[in-house]
């Protein structure tokens, strides 16, 4: 058995960590397909809740496994990535056919998140090498901080924007959606573009960093800073992460950080998951979402940070 789940651990960085992965799983008394079970129900719950709130799966699946699962950090924060890009590509038709998720919006906020994880990515691999535990720690931090974040941020459904700010005329970034809840075309547009573009670099940086994803803080940034009304910005956010997460996870790929045993299960489950949350997300009233994301996210920070401490 243990010869048999090491091979499905063949992509680890080196052979030593495989096995000792391996070790881990057995050491539990579920069986290794027990793992892969739990991971699928656990990421179709993530996909569908993840969409609605507009912050990717990686938020949650990232602290959650990496908190309750005996899988090493790295291995989650790879298949993290992987979990938020399938979640926001089963999401994204559904998203751009309703005219929610705005291209010409996300693709400058998504390049310059995207240059930026690159270096991020390389970072958090470079101090899980130094001590897994570090990144453990840092991650229950953010983690929460995010928490404290959906806690004082107060979302506007349709913010009021500044007219003549001269990024957003250059690029053109407004638009109109319908709005099913009351039955009206809501023209809207953005403003400080620039300023939100600098704070997709540290939000790129973090993602790429501790493979998160990049849905906690577009939804924020897009709504409470740029002005964006609220379904624009989670929808946007989704569609966005498709090009932010895809440039992090191919260096994750690219060292070794990536099981199939891992990313196989949760994609299945998160793009599964996804679909349905995009079809809801019209539907429902994000106050709802974010109430339950809170929650989630403040037990497993507190778990992680307890994990980063030795606790």
């Amino acid at each position: 058995m243990k010869s048999i789940l090491t091979g499905f651990l063949a992509l680890a960085p080196s052979v030593a960590l495989a096995t000792e992965g391996a070790e881990q799983l057995l050491q539990t008394g579920l069986p290794w397909w027990g793992w892969v079970i739990l991971l699928f129900v656990i990421t179709f719950i993530i996909g569908v809740f993840g969409v609605m709130a507009g912050i990717g799966g990686g938020v949650l699946f990232v602290p959650l496994v990496s908190s309750f699962f005996p899988f090493h950090i790295d291995f989650v924060r790879g298949a993290g990535l992987f979990i938020a890009l399938g979640s926001s590509l089963a999401a994204a038709p559904s998203l751009l056919k309703s005219n929610l998720a705005s291209l010409r919006l996300a693709l400058p906020v998504a390049l310059v998140a995207s240059a930026f994880s690159i270096i991020g990515a390389y970072l958090g691999l470079w101090l899980s090498s130094i001590n897994p535990a570090i990144i453990q720690g840092l991650l229950g931090g953010l983690i929460l901080m995010i928490v404290v974040i959906m806690l004082i941020s107060k979302s506007s459904a349709i913010p009021l924007v500044k007219p003549g700010n001269r990024w957003t005329e250059l690029l053109h970034l407004g638009g109109s959606y319908h709005e099913k809840t009351t039955g009206e075309d809501i023209e809207w547009s953005v403003h400080r573009t620039g300023t939100g573009l600098i704070l997709f670099m540290f939000v790129g940086l973090l993602a790429g960093m501790f493979g998160l994803g990049a849905g906690w803080a577009n939804v924020p940034v897009l709504n409470l800073l740029m002005g964006a009304p609220l379904k624009i910005a989670v929808a946007t956010s989704s569609f966005s992460l498709s090009i932010t997460d895809t440039t992090a996870a191919w260096i994750y790929l690219n060292k070794g950080a990536v099981l199939p045993i891992m990313v196989i299960p949760s994609m299945g489950g998160i793009m599964i998951g996804a679909r349905i949350g995009a079809k809801l997300l019209p539907h429902v009233k994000p106050e709802l979402i974010r109430k339950l994301v809170i929650t989630v996210l403040l037990l497993a920070g507190v778990r992680s940070l307890m994990k980063g401490f030795g606790i």
